[in-house]
């Protein structure tokens, strides 16, 4: 059982946490805690926010933020997809007559 979970150790801010997580997630958390790290030492080095725990959660913020945008883009995508599938649908509907077998999305 022991095999299915990492032990792994991050470094964020030359503070190094140990973390555990599913074995074939290892990558995935490696690379989130260097964006992270990437992140707060862009905060921590512009000097406009002083502190550890300030300098965190602006960072966090702006992952978050920037996560938003792109759930919202994602939306806004799956939303033109449909529309112009209804669109296509409707030619096809239109060009096949109303003989032809209907299809359903």
């Amino acid at each position: 059982m022991n095999d299915m979970f990492a032990h792994v150790t991050i470094r964020i801010l030359e503070k190094e946490y140990q973390v555990s997580c599913p074995a074939d997630q290892k990558p995935e958390l490696m690379a989130a805690a260097e964006l992270l790290n990437k992140n707060m030492r862009e905060i921590r080095d512009s000097g406009k926010v002083v502190g550890l725990d300030r300098v965190a959660v602006m960072a966090a913020l702006n992952m978050a933020n920037e996560l938003l945008m792109r759930t919202g883009d994602e939306q806004e995508l799956k939303e033109i997809v449909n529309l112009r599938i209804k669109a296509m649908s409707a030619q096809l509907d239109s060009a096949l007559g109303p003989s032809a077998k209907q299809l359903s999305f």
